[in-house]
């Protein structure tokens, strides 16, 4: 595809200026940082502006019988879609998935080329909170049918019986017929399950509809049931089982069209006093809000990068995802099911009453249950999706009569697309706007609050049979006490998971950093005491503190800077060497935990009721701290040293082998060390990436939410002795090597990473 200079319009397409670039492809990550950016802090000072997009292609003859669509999974933003001069159509909003049919307009024929152009304009800003992104961000495709093929997004599979020796799968899906003649056709489902799910080792079992008739140009709706006659296995987080369902249109014995569903075998409930319930017991919801970049990638980031992340959340006891505060790519909702994530499914950061002069408050009336239906269609056979939001903090609510009537018709539309699931809200301060008495919160089928623990918790005992959520909450202790200690409380989402780009109130901040993680998918101390809270594997991890945590939000508002600031460290490295008071704090789930400094003693404290952190006040001395956890026969050690001089610089890959596939990359990181192997936290040194054939770095980071250093080319600081290059293989086969070195250093880092083909294991 050929892309033209961001902020340029043309009224021709001239040759000369334009670039060929793969997509997805985010050009606003490319930069530079500028505080005059119209994007400001929540757009992380990067540029806006109009971006276009063509891609030519020919069609051989024999194809000009069929019915060809393009399908984006999300353009960046106010976009515009053309097929060899004719407009297909504008779509304000840059999350949303769309196609558009291009049949009509096509040339058939060796020499006739076609052009699809696309243009994409965030030109007028502010236009989020948060960092976008810009132009044709997530993947595109061509997609050719017959004239009889099943409607886009139409197949809903649903489970409405399960039951401990069998399942009942029901098919819903729409046919159409694009043929100049009427057509008899059948739909048939054949469900393959997991190995091992089926008692003779079949796996499948199928059925069909009975013949139907279908006049040109019309459309039909078909319903299928197809009984698994064995015990199903069920989607759970520990073991996410799922069937794959191949759907087919027939006519006669000659399929036409055919889809391939993946979806699980599961329940999943809120209730009003055990919380939340999925396969009939009781799970917290340990939860984390995500925005969709992916750091020093922008909004265009490979499945891989996810995949890295979400194992990253998942080591520390997380099991839930909210997508804030728009859909997500509906690849990153397949690693969803695969890694066993439960998700709220969000649209809406805004309805009618904007939070920026250009959101989407601008075209919600026009748009908002088009793009909801389409999200929903899209979404809706994901077995890791629970609930949907149907929006985040939104400034309506103040206006009582005007948001009920909105949420009312979000809840419908919701609910008519997709009646297998429950929608919630994460409600605006809703004590001050009167949500939980004036009726508005009891059209949710569950309440969401951000933040508001103990009024959302106050708010279900004052009426029976509410359901509750934590939508958006703090990190703090208490907030982990108000879910634990309750359990009607089905469970929170902190904010957030992994620091992301924008929503920052001064420059050069460019990120907020409330993250578990960092930007480069590294998790931060206090990552560790969640982990002691959420999980059940014995673990310890020792922390040195030097300040109280900043304030984080009690009440949803944007009038202050959140800084977040990083108050903790896994070191025993002070800049002061002499001996003085340090604090230091423990995170573990065990039931004794002793901390030794070089070897002596200095106690054991038992797990507090309250699940705090166990503290030392312990004058330095420069050596070796370790923590010892023990549970009954199981012992667990967490060790941390004093570093010395810069001495050497280490390379690690997170991946021994990586394909040419776009989503396929490898972080390797950089540490700069003492000549021991401790990491020197202090080093902020330029570090230079090199690297061979056949491989390329697609940019770096060190995950410095103060840093306006560029994201592409080959170099970047430390960062409390730490970066990352980001690498992806051009070819399938051979050898890259990685390496690194920073001035003064005679020791210079490498890594090695195996090429593969884009299929193999």
């Amino acid at each position: 595809m050929k892309a033209d200079a961001p902020g340029a319009e043309k009224s021709e397409f001239d040759d000369s200026m334009w670039r060929t670039l793969n997509v997805p492809h985010d050009w606003s990550i490319e930069g530079p940082f500028a505080q005059t950016n119209k994007t400001g802090g929540a757009g992380a000072f990067l540029p806006s502006g109009v971006g276009w997009y063509r891609k030519a292609f020919v069609l051989p003859e024999e194809t000009a019988k069929q019915c060809m669509f393009v399908e984006f999974e999300g353009v960046m933003a106010n976009s515009d879609v053309w097929i060899n001069g004719h407009l297909l159509g504008h779509r304000p909003n840059g999350y949303v998935s769309f196609r558009y049919e291009l049949t009509p307009h096509l040339k058939f024929g060796k020499g006739a080329t076609n052009v699809i152009a696309v243009r994409a304009d965030t030109s007028a800003q502010p236009a989020s909170r948060w960092y976008t992104g810009a132009g044709i961000y997530r993947h595109v495709r061509l997609v050719t049918v017959e004239p009889v093929h099943l409607d886009c997004h139409t197949t809903f599979v649903s489970t409405p019986e399960i039951r401990s020796n069998m399942a009942l799968v029901r098919f819903q899906t729409r046919v159409a017929n694009r043929s100049l003649k009427e057509q008899s056709v059948s739909v048939m489902a054949t469900i393959q399950g997991p190995p091992g799910s089926a008692p003779d080792g079949s796996y499948g079992c199928s059925g069909e509809t009975k013949s139907t008739i279908i006049p040109a140009g019309k459309t039909v709706d078909v319903s299928l049931d197809v009984r698994i006659p064995w015990q199903p296995r069920l989607w759970e987080l520990a073991r996410p089982e799922l069937h794959t369902a191949l759907v087919r249109v027939r006519s006669g014995n000659e399929t036409q069209d055919e889809e391939t569903i993946t979806f699980g075998i599961r329940t999943a409930e809120f209730t009003s006093d055990r919380g939340f319930v999925l396969n009939g017991k009781k799970v917290m919801l340990k939860g984390v809000c995500l925005h969709h970049d992916g750091g020093a990638l922008g909004a265009a980031v490979p499945l891989g990068v996810w995949e890295r992340r979400l194992a990253e959340l998942k080591a520390l006891g997380c099991n839930a995802i909210r997508t804030s505060h728009n859909p997500v790519a509906p690849e990153f909702l397949d690693l969803c099911d695969r890694m066993g994530f439960l998700v709220m499914d969000e649209f809406f950061d805004c309805w009618t009453v904007g939070k920026n002069r250009f959101d989407y408050h601008l075209d919600f009336e026009k748009w908002s249950l088009s793009d909801l239906g389409d999200t929903v269609k899209r979404d809706r056979n994901h077995p890791s999706i629970i609930v949907y939001s149907a929006g985040n903090e939104i400034h309506d609510t103040p206006q009582p009569a005007l948001a009920k009537r909105i949420l009312a018709r979000l809840v419908k539309a919701y609910h008519e697309n997709d009646p297998t699931r429950p929608v919630t809200q994460a409600l605006f301060r809703p004590n001050a706007s009167g949500d939980y008495t004036n009726g508005l919160a009891d059209l949710l089928d569950v309440i969401g609050t951000n933040y508001r623990d103990k009024e959302l918790l106050a708010a279900q005992q004052a009426k029976e049979g509410r359901k509750i959520v934590g939508t958006e909450q703090r990190h703090d202790l208490e907030t982990w006490l108000n879910c634990r200690d309750n359990p009607s409380h089905s469970g929170q989402f902190l904010w957030t998971g992994i620091d992301y780009l924008g929503e920052s109130r001064q420059w050069p901040r460019n990120s907020h950093a409330s993250g578990l993680l960092d930007r480069t998918g590294a998790p931060k101390p206090l990552a560790y005491q969640r982990q002691s809270w959420w999980t059940e594997k014995p673990m310890v991890f020792v922390a040195r503190r030097v300040a109280a945590d900043d304030l984080m939000p009690t009440d949803p508002g944007y009038g202050g800077e959140e800084r977040h600031t990083q108050v903790t460290f896994n070191d025993w490295s002070p800049h002061n060497r002499e001996a003085h008071p340090e604090n230091v704090e423990v995170y573990s789930n065990c039931e004794d935990v002793e901390l030794l400094l070089n070897g002596r003693s200095l106690g054991s404290k038992k797990k507090p009721a309250d699940d705090s952190p166990r503290k030392w006040t312990v004058t330095f001395q420069a050596g070796e701290l370790v923590a010892v956890g023990r549970s009954g026969d199981i012992v667990v050690k967490q060790t941390i040293r004093t570093a010395g001089v810069v001495a050497k610089l280490v390379l690690s890959a997170d991946a021994a082998q990586v394909s040419p596939a776009w989503d396929d990359v490898v972080f390797v990181r950089a540490r700069i060390t003492d000549e021991n192997d401790n990491l020197v936290p202090a080093s902020n040194n330029l570090v230079r990436f090199s690297i061979s054939d056949p491989g390329q770095i697609v940019a770096v980071d060190n995950g410095d939410c103060m840093s306006t250093e560029s994201f592409q080319g080959t170099e970047r600081k430390a960062y409390g002795g730490c970066c990352v290059a980001i690498v992806r293989a051009t070819a399938s086969t051979g050898k890259i090597t990685v390496t690194a070195e920073v001035d003064g250093l005679l020791i210079k880092g490498s890594a090695e990473i195996e090429c593969r083909s884009a299929n193999a294991k």
